[in-house]
């Protein structure tokens, strides 16, 4: 089976709404089991923030669904199809982008080629095509006036809002973000947080692993508590963080309250 960058996949067994669905999923590291039976989907639109400690799975969860680890078992569905099956896995990542935490910018490429690379190389757009759509989202993450600029002339929030527009270029169907703010110092959160919450206002599909515990209450319209390698919670940002069910979740939130006081 092969996904192409153009080709929609829907299920008639599957809501229509929905993009991706993970079943079953677990992931081993030897003898180390990371995820353990998880169930997730997310649908069109979805901003869904993926909370816990560390160690507790997110992180492995996300690389599984874009295919950077292989499941150990279970399935990861798209429009249906599940992926883990397919041969060209780089075409499916164009669908499915990610924001890494460490940015991962070529250091020997502007802002802009940065940003032209991927769609040229990897969807085979003309140039001048590539080089539109980079301006276009390095504008809409504020940094238009540094499409020259290398990333050691950048900052920690600059590096990653050229990550971001990098990840938009490939105009991905969901955008997967992995801790995007831990390695900025706390001044250059915001302006991270900022761009998100402008890309979640405009409808992006987004799976945001985060410790941002504000971004997720304010902006995702569906939270996800893990620990253990198991979802213990999930559901309206407003339920989880007023009147979680569970009490691995209440201690988390306690924990998490009391460390930003």
């Amino acid at each position: 089976m092969e996904i192409s960058e153009k080709t929609q996949y829907v299920s008639p067994e599957n809501d229509f709404d929905e993009i991706i669905r993970v079943e079953h999923l677990s992931k081993n590291f030897g003898e180390n089991t990371v995820l353990k039976d998880v169930d997730f989907s997310v649908r069109s639109g979805d901003v869904t923030s993926i909370i816990g400690s560390s160690g507790s799975g997110k992180s492995t969860l996300l690389r599984c669904i874009n295919l950077f680890e292989e499941p150990s078992g279970g399935r990861v569905l798209f429009h249906g199809e599940d992926v883990t099956k397919v041969r060209n896995k780089s075409a499916y990542r164009t669908r499915v982008g990610m924001v890494f935490q460490s940015f991962n910018l070529f250091n020997n490429m502007t802002a802009l080629k940065n940003c032209t690379v991927g769609p040229r190389k990897v969807l085979k757009v003309s140039k001048s095509e590539a080089e539109d759509r980079a301006l276009k989202y390095l504008a809409q993450v504020g940094m238009a006036d540094y499409v020259n600029a290398r990333p050691s002339q950048l900052s920690g929030g600059q590096k990653q809002r050229v990550a971001i527009a990098r990840a938009l270029a490939m105009e991905p169907e969901v955008l997967l973000f992995d801790e995007p703010t831990s390695a900025l110092d706390p001044e250059m959160v915001g302006e991270v947080l900022s761009v998100m919450k402008n890309l979640a206002a405009t409808g992006r599909t987004m799976i945001v692993v985060t410790h941002e515990m504000a971004f997720a209450r304010d902006v995702s319209n569906k939270v996800v508590f893990m620990d253990d390698g198991v979802i213990v919670e999930e559901g309206d940002p407003s339920q989880v963080f007023t009147s979680p069910k569970e009490k691995r979740t209440q201690e988390f939130l306690a924990r998490m309250l009391a460390e930003k006081n």
